[in-house]
Order: structure tokens, then C-alpha cells, then sequence
């Protein structure tokens, strides 16, 4: 995994030096990858030393750390929480700790949190609604996450969001107002890169599902990335579609299910669909519902290629699909 303030992947670091080596210079090469003069330089001297293997990350751990807790009081803080299950702050006054400390110790050891616990026994009874490995698959296309986002048409002129409430008029009688209906948003997320591609689409019926699936495995084609498995809901539109399942079975793909009224199992989708919401659908005030439509595929082509992804090492997906260049 790429350092987290990394500028470049090995790949592209791989890039730079081969650049160099071939005799220009330094400074024109590093402008190119948006890098400084003294950090192409060392990853050049660190190819010279050590070759490949010297474009790898180091860790950033320091060699040794006198501030560090003691671990004969961590070890005391835990057992105080396990025996008496304390409050951090309480386990924190008694080991002589910071709360801040305290906390991190009680996550690294991987403690449950005491709300789960029976007050009476200290046995959990309870399950978090987070997930308690966090995972990620090894290769782009190993696993591709699957969901749909309902949003509100909006009617021309922007309504009552745009304008405020007081354009509503409230003495219609009895005489309804024509539904302005909903959008589906299907979305596919992969769970290596991030990658995401989304369509609007009228409905989720099974064979809406299935189109949208050929259409997703035939955008990450064109990025060399074949799927593996496809993970969806339990939705009938996924389980019961001869459709969405001969789409899957022409792609050669396994499909995983996740549990039953646990959407957090397809985390990524989700928050997916938060960045969605957040960054295209509510980011601007559309004045018609064509026009947020049209404002999707930009604004994926910026999710994809350009925006920083926390995930991937502040680099766009892009960058764990094809080598930085």
C-alpha cells in the first residue's frame, strides 16, 4: 500500500528514475510528475543503492519512541478494563494516562465497547454496527460493490428548494399534483481502486439491474480490469433476475449476497452514495432535472481521475487501476 502522503506510486516512481537515468533533467522530470527537485533526487539515489526494491516504502515508524506507553501500563489498563470494565476516563486516572492514550490502547488491543457488554456478566451481547475487520481486495476487479440511490425529480424551475417554501401554493382544493417520481442512481464501485461508474436509470426491476451490470463490466474493460464477483443487496432484482443472474454468469462472476438488513456489509456503495449526494446530486441548485443529469458524468470523470481518495493514498482511484504517469 501506497504511504498515505506519497505523491507517487512505485510505478510512477519506477517512471521518474528511468526518465532521468536517460539523461534529462531532473528539474523538467519532476515538474512533469508534480514533484520537488529534492524528492526525485531521492528516489533516484534510493534506485541507485538498492534498485527496485528502493522505490518501495520505508515505514514511517521512528526507531525507537521514549514517549511511547510503557507496556507494563498498558498492559495494567487493559486488564483494568476487562476486570472492571472502566470508562476511559476512569481507566485513564488510575493508570495515569491521558483519555486520548487510553482510547488508542483500548482500540489497538481490539476491546469491544461497553455498550455491547452485559453490565452483569461483561459478556457481549450486543453487535457493532461497524465492521470489525476492515478489508480490501488485492487487485482491481476482484470484487465490484452494486447499489441503487433514489433520488427526487426536479420539477423545471428548481421548486420549492430553490425558490423557498413560500412558492408552494397551498390552496390547490382538491386537485393533486401530478408525482414528479423518482431517479435511480445504480452505482458500481470497485473494492480495490475505487473506481466508480453510475448510471440514472427509469427503474430497478431486474433487467434494468442486468443492463446496468453489461454496462459497468464494459466500462472497467476499458480499463483493463475483468470482474470477479459482484456483491449486491438482497434485493429479488438481484437474487430472483434471470436476467441480472445470465448477466453474471456471461461475465464469469461469483455473486455475493450480504447479510439480511445489514447495508454496512456493502460499505463502499454506501459511502459511495454519501460522496454522491454530497459532492453532484445536492452540491448545486439544479433548475431542472435535465440538467443535474447532465452534471453526473463530469462529475464522475473528477471522482475517477482527479480527486483525492483517502483510500487510495490521496490519489485518485485512477492510480491503482494504471501506473501514475
Amino acid at each position: 500500500m501506497v504511504h498515505r502522503n506519497a505523491r507517487l506510486a512505485p510505478a510512477g516512481r519506477l517512471i521518474l528514475v528511468q526518465r532521468v537515468l536517460s539523461g534529462r533533467p531532473v528539474s523538467h522530470v519532476a515538474k512533469e510528475l508534480g514533484v520537488s527537485r529534492q524528492c526525485a533526487h531521492r528516489w533516484v539515489a534510493r534506485y541507485r543503492q538498492a534498485g527496485l526494491a528502493g522505490l518501495m516504502d520505508r515505514s514511517s515508524r521512528p526507531g525507537r519512541s521514549p514517549a511511547a506507553t510503557a507496556p507494563n501500563v498498558a498492559a495494567r489498563l487493559l486488564q483494568l478494563r476487562r476486570a472492571e470494565r472502566l470508562g476511559r476516563d476512569e481507566l485513564a486516572r488510575r493508570v495515569g494516562v491521558s483519555p486520548s492514550t487510553a482510547s488508542r490502547i483500548i482500540t489497538r488491543a481490539g476491546l469491544p465497547r461497553l455498550h455491547e457488554l452485559d453490565p452483569v456478566t461483561g459478556i457481549r451481547i450486543r453487535a457493532a454496527r461497524r465492521t470489525q475487520l476492515r478489508y480490501e481486495r488485492d487487485h482491481p476487479g476482484d470484487l465490484l460493490h452494486i447499489d441503487v440511490k433514489k433520488l427526487g425529480r426536479i420539477p423545471e424551475g428548481g421548486g420549492w428548494r430553490l425558490g423557498g417554501p413560500a412558492t408552494i401554493n397551498h390552496n390547490t382544493g382538491r386537485v393533486r399534483s401530478k408525482k414528479l417520481g423518482f431517479d435511480y442512481v445504480h452505482v458500481a464501485v470497485d473494492d480495490h481502486s475505487r473506481l466508480a461508474f453510475a448510471q440514472i436509470l427509469p427503474d430497478e426491476k431486474g433487467s434494468t439491474c442486468a443492463e446496468f451490470l453489461a454496462d459497468a463490466a464494459a466500462f472497467f474493460a476499458d480499463h483493463n480490469v475483468q470482474l470477479k464477483a459482484v456483491m449486491t443487496d438482497n434485493a429479488l432484482n438481484y437474487r430472483n433476475s434471470n436476467d441480472f443472474q445470465a448477466v453474471l454468469k456471461a461475465l464469469n462472476a461469483k455473486h455475493i449476497l450480504t447479510r439480511p438488513y445489514s447495508p454496512w456489509q456493502n460499505g463502499k456503495a454506501e459511502r459511495f452514495n454519501r460522496t454522491l449526494q454530497e459532492n453532484w446530486a445536492y452540491r448545486h441548485p439544479f433548475h431542472s432535472n435535465e440538467q443535474r443529469t447532465a452534471a453526473l458524468a463530469p462529475w464522475l470523470d473528477h471522482y475517477n481521475y482527479d480527486r483525492a481518495h483517502t483510500a487510495c493514498g490521496s490519489q485518485p482511484p485512477i492510480s491503482r487501476v494504471s501506473p501514475t504517469s
